[in-house]
């Protein structure tokens, strides 16, 4: 897999790449990213890459020109299953949209400032929107690590065991159980006895029901008619 990443700021993604799951995926040649500095498509003396906003308003808008130039640049070297605009009314970011981009080949992600991204951008260049929450960030530079992470974690081989990502929270429509590890007793604080008995079937049971549990509890919103 290939990911692209569109920014005018790039220095903000050095550190989520170069640690951690995300950097040994990339040194075990499963994925490739690129981050592109914007001002680099920038066809002005100062290399800038906003404008204010036709019709006045507060904050400054991305122009499209940079833009444009880049994806293009991007496109005329291989074909992208999907251009992504990280955006705050985007469609939501779950774990199933994170399981089907996974499946892709090649993306861009595109890194909204300020007050967005000239409409046009929106209207000709992108083909998808995505939002990682129901609030507002600085830029769209950690919301594309975010959906760089869910994505590259799901690809075979970036896990030691590839059955891990199968039963992360959401997989299966439920929050994940609660996890415990040794020592079994600690301050008299023990671990479910169901856990150490070795019985397999009773302890998928154990999980299911609590996973249940805690989703209701917890995140009732992401129940699905169960």
């Amino acid at each position: 897999m290939r990911i692209d990443i569109i920014t005018c700021l790039p220095r903000l993604l050095d550190s989520p790449f170069s640690d951690s799951i995300l950097k040994r995926a990339q040194q075990k040649g499963l994925v490739t990213v690129g981050v592109h500095d914007l001002r680099e498509y920038a066809n002005n003396k100062h290399r800038t890459t906003d404008d204010y906003a036709f019709g006045g308003g507060a904050g400054m808008v991305m122009m499209i020109e940079p833009i444009d130039n880049c994806i293009t640049k991007l496109k005329s070297e291989r074909t992208y299953d999907e251009i992504i605009y990280m955006s705050p009314d985007g469609e939501m970011l779950t774990q199933p949209v994170a399981n089907e981009l996974s499946l892709k080949k090649n993306l861009i992600l595109l890194c909204g400032h300020y007050k967005g991204v000239d409409e046009r951008v929106r209207e000709h260049l992108i083909t998808r929107e995505i939002s990682i929450g129901n609030y507002v960030l600085s830029g769209g530079e950690l919301a594309a690590a975010v959906v760089a992470d869910a994505v590259i974690r799901l690809l075979p081989g970036v896990l030691n065991d590839e059955t891990s990502a199968l039963t992360d929270s959401f997989q299966d429509g439920l929050v994940a159980p609660p996890v415990y590890t040794r020592p079994a007793e600690y301050k008299g604080w023990r671990v479910p006895e169901v856990l150490l008995s070795g019985h397999e079937a009773k302890i998928a049971q154990w999980k299911y029901e609590k996973s249940l549990e805690r989703t209701k509890k917890r995140r009732p919103d992401i129940l699905k008619g169960i």
